[in-house]
């Protein structure tokens, strides 16, 4: 994801951030390090070229920077596009740490998931996001791994 736009709010003590998909958030102040305050206000803030337009970053009075990457804002929310891609990340890891580990040759695993090596390797791959949430868990079980799923209620606001 892009950022198109940010912008600082200082009495609201937030940033605005302004996707090229045209969502926008809020990103408070508070969850920013160094952290702007009344004695060291936000001087410029700007999307930042030289990370892809993935985070912005922004400069105090005192000279003091901190950037930050379109990831914090869209855990911050709780994005539910972004949290499946990283329960997707997660499991990758994991499905190649327990291959690492595994008595199974690559080969062996691709034969017990009815599918070829190359397709294991994508499988395996974190940056792969077409993968399913499916795929990962029966590769998780052939390599004696149980995945257990706890849903619970949101804490207030």
């Amino acid at each position: 994801m892009k950022i198109q736009n940010v912008t600082s709010n200082n009495r609201k003590r937030e940033f605005t951030v302004a996707l090229r998909s045209g969502v926008v958030y809020s990103f408070p102040y508070s969850e920013t390090d160094p952290r702007p305050s009344t004695d060291d206000r936000i001087e410029d803030v700007f999307v930042d070229k030289e990370l892809g337009n993935e985070a912005f970053t922004y400069i105090l009075e005192s000279g003091k920077e901190g950037t930050v990457h379109i990831e914090q804002v869209l855990e911050y929310h709780e994005d539910p596009k972004y949290l499946a891609e990283l329960l997707t990340y997660k499991l990758s890891v994991e499905a190649q740490r327990r291959i690492k580990n595994s008595a199974l040759s690559r080969r062996q695993v691709a034969k017990r998931l009815n599918t070829s090596v190359p397709q294991l390797y994508r499988l395996l791959d974190p940056a792969n996001t077409s993968k399913s949430i499916n795929q990962l868990i029966e590769l998780l079980h052939i390599l004696n791994c149980n995945v257990d799923l706890v849903v619970k209620k949101k804490a207030a606001a």
